[in-house]
């Protein structure tokens, strides 16, 4: 086998990178998505393409947040991983095949062998999640009406309601945050993306009973590819009352209100109540993603 040669695009040369055949479609994923040339590498073989990487970032960001367009030819899984291995960033890899991708031979092969790519560059497996998109199509679902929702200006409020809805979280990007530096850090890293998001800050919004008691938080968001649910959470003490789909109806009826004609939405494929309340709000699932976490590379 000749060797391989990776190397980093440029403008000049940035359609080398749409030569690789893409079985899992992921050029549809990306169709909203903007990637920087000089943050997408290929590894070739013979001049031809047999690996490719696209890192991101938003718009203001110096450095990539993931990789989240990651192939490999058929039997070139070695070409990824080194592609990947010798990337200047180790960020999370993300990868997002077609809903039910596990029951097509040819889904799962190509599928697998990008997992078998990262594996072998030092990437391990974090979580695997359901990727939504609510369109008109879908209908609005309809708003209960059991809670009222009122902006809250001050962030430590959201950073106390989010230490307390974190602190019997099923989200594994939450549970390793707080492995590795308590509720705090989990609570900071979801107001670090909040305020990352192009939104305005004073679409937070807090739910009380009509009593007043607070039941969780709802963030309507935009992000780089557009309207999509930022988060839902529900307090430790108000659970078991369904209000979780209280929040989720409310932020999509915020954003349509805002103008929204799509809203894309996630969770974790293990976290069953919050994907029960998406299929009862109307969100079909578009991809699965899988996720991955750089390990000891090198």
């Amino acid at each position: 086998m000749t060797d391989l040669v990776i190397r980093a695009l440029d403008e000049r040369d940035a359609p080398l990178f749409d030569t690789l055949p893409d079985p899992l479609n992921a050029r549809e994923g990306h169709r909203l998505t903007r990637h920087r040339p000089d943050w997408k590498r290929v590894a070739l073989r013979d001049g031809e393409v047999v690996a490719r990487g696209a890192w991101w970032g938003g718009p203001d960001d110096t450095e990539p947040l993931n990789v989240n367009w990651f192939d490999v030819a058929e039997g070139e899984e070695e070409a990824g991983a080194e592609l990947l291995r010798t990337a200047p960033w180790q960020v999370e890899l993300e990868m997002n095949p077609p809903p039910g991708w596990r029951e097509d031979p040819a889904l799962r092969a190509a599928t697998e062998s990008r997992f078998t790519a990262a594996r072998d560059a030092g990437y391990e497996l974090l979580v695997e999640r359901f990727l939504y998109r609510w369109t008109s199509e879908c209908g609005l679902p309809e708003r209960p009406g059991r809670l009222e929702f009122r902006s809250e200006p001050d962030d430590e409020v959201f950073r106390d309601l989010l230490r307390r809805i974190h602190s019997v979280t099923l989200d594994a990007h939450a549970l390793k945050a707080i492995e590795e530096g308590g509720l705090d850090r989990a609570a900071q890293e979801e107001l670090d993306f909040f305020h990352w998001c192009p939104s305005p800050r004073e679409w937070w919004q807090v739910a009380h009973t009509p009593q007043g008691d607070p039941v969780g938080i709802h963030i309507p968001a935009h992000n780089t590819g557009g309207p999509c649910v930022g988060f839902i959470g529900v307090l430790p003490d108000q659970r078991g009352n369904g209000y979780a789909y209280d929040l989720l109806a409310e932020c999509t009826h915020f954003l349509v209100e805002r103008g929204a004609e799509f809203i894309a939405a996630a969770t974790d494929q293990g976290n069953f109540p919050m994907a029960g309340n998406f299929t009862k709000a109307g969100y079909p699932v578009v991809r699965e993603r899988v996720q991955f976490l750089p390990g000891r590379v090198g």
